[in-house]
């Protein structure tokens, strides 16, 4: 986006009546071209339209490293971190011109956030995108889970690893089973639809009742934590990451739960306490697990992995093609949108 400022030149002339002077005003026009810097390699058709309107750098490889986005964003106006990248005191003290943070992702705790509000930096992040895939992930892992697809594929690939027969194998039916939704906003509700249509029943959890109309629409019912853990043969989490929800999950909770409940993640890793998990699949207390997110990611578990009962997928729940491209356009608007001085973006602080 190119923005424009006046610059004003004085000059006099000397008239007839030497007590008399002319003023006259040049005034020449300057074109600012604002400048974005993106953290990793995107799919470039999300952002055509930024394009258009300002300079945007992507980095030559998969990714730029801290050390290299803190010698570039001095010179830069917006920065398009993904939810991956960590943006910290030190990249923000770098960021001397930066206005804006326009994280890639829906979360944004690998930023801080109010940091960067102290130093009058805009944050916003991209919620609508990763409705749809992040619930339709979550889907496939509870179907997986239920229906021990992952575990058994793995065991037909080696060796004497799989017994045949009637009754080995045997996985669940979710048909006419309890989902309990920590968690009822809009990804939440995205599963809750996906649930009804497989004849599931709905409970949920929520720091805000839904609608009267939203809980016929659902066919929901509210209870406390402790009530759906204990009621619910599926218990999947759409909750952000706060002080409230760290290790919401933990060994007494998890105690609560049916010895055949599946436990979903697709929201926060550190919003299930990851050891006290591991013993509980380990120990047979409850069924299965099935995670996107963990609480050091990259890094995971040591112990899960040694769980039969437990799928693990890296961080993909958006990871579809048209979501990635959506999330490109949707941060892409946030940033043409704020240097236009519209206040209809996502902000989060």
């Amino acid at each position: 986006m190119e923005m424009s400022f006046a610059c004003f030149h004085f000059f006099y002339l000397s008239s007839p009546n030497k007590n008399c002077k002319f003023v006259f005003y040049n005034v020449i026009n300057y074109q600012i071209i604002m400048r974005i810097l993106v953290s990793t390699r995107l799919p470039i058709e999300g952002f055509s339209e930024l394009k258009q309107h300002f300079e945007v750098v992507f980095p030559e490889k998969d990714i730029f490293t801290k050390q290299e986005v803190i010698e570039r964003l001095p010179n830069f106006d917006a920065f398009l971190p993904t939810f991956q990248f960590k943006v910290d005191k030190e990249i923000i003290d770098a960021a001397i011109n930066l206005k804006i943070i326009a994280n890639y992702g829906v979360g944004f705790n690998n930023i801080v956030v109010n940091y960067a509000a102290e130093r009058g930096i805009v944050v916003t992040n991209t919620p609508d995108p990763v409705i749809e895939p992040t619930a339709e992930h979550t889907f496939a892992l509870m179907l997986a889970s239920a229906r021990r697809i992952s575990e058994c594929d793995r065991k037909m690939r080696t060796i004497d690893g799989l017994k045949w027969g009637l009754l080995e194998n045997l996985g669940q039916t979710l048909y006419g089973k309890t989902l309990g939704i920590i968690g009822m906003g809009r990804i939440g509700k995205a599963v809750a639809r996906r649930a009804l249509a497989s004849g599931m029943n709905i409970v949920y959890y929520n720091r805000t009742r839904l609608t009267p109309e939203d809980e016929i629409l659902f066919n929901a019912q509210l209870f406390d934590l402790e009530e759906l853990l204990k009621m619910s043969d599926v218990v999947t989490l759409h909750t952000p990451l706060t002080d409230e929800t760290y290790h919401l999950i933990n060994s007494e909770r998890m105690k609560l739960m049916k010895p055949t409940a599946i436990l979903v993640n697709t929201s926060r890793g550190p919003v299930i306490d990851e050891n006290a998990l591991a013993e509980a699949l380990l120990e047979k207390q409850i069924f299965a697990a099935a995670l996107d997110v963990y609480e050091f990611e990259p890094v995971v578990n040591e112990k899960l992995l040694l769980c039969d009962n437990a799928i693990l997928s890296p961080h993909n729940g958006t990871a579809t093609i048209e979501a990635r491209i959506e999330m490109s356009r949707f941060a892409s608007q946030n940033i043409i949108r704020f240097f236009e001085g519209r206040t209809d973006i996502t902000r989060v602080n």
